[in-house]
């Protein structure tokens, strides 16, 4: 079974930035699709930014120009840079995959917490 951890959250000041890790691990993640998702009490989960296999890339416009999602697919691991962080990108920002582009999302980690003091 696949397996999705996150690491790499924790508090940080207004205009600092993190570095979001998300190792993959289990069967194989051959041309699956990775994203980042955030959620914060009392709010609907919303997509943060998301990288096919091909390599192509889409953000929210909130944090298009401030986060950036990439991926090493020899290390089985996504990763989202922060830049510029605000207080409203406090949430729990959570690691998600898929066997297709057109295709739900499959697997998801527990989750990082991210709180951005003001």
């Amino acid at each position: 079974q696949v397996r999705l951890v996150e690491s790499g959250g924790g508090l940080v000041q207004a205009g600092g930035s993190l570095r979001l890790s998300c190792v993959a691990s289990g069967r194989t993640f051959s041309r699956w699709s990775m994203g980042w998702f955030r959620q914060a009490p009392e709010k609907q989960r919303e997509m943060v930014a998301t990288i096919l296999s091909s390599g192509s890339t889409d953000y929210a416009p909130s944090m298009e120009d401030r986060f950036t999602i990439s991926a090493d697919a020899r290390k089985n691991t996504a990763y989202l840079e922060m830049t510029n962080l605000k207080p409203e990108d406090t949430a729990t920002y959570i690691c998600a995959a898929k066997s297709s582009h057109r295709g739900r999302w499959e697997q998801w980690g527990q989750g990082t917490q991210v709180t951005v003091s003001a």
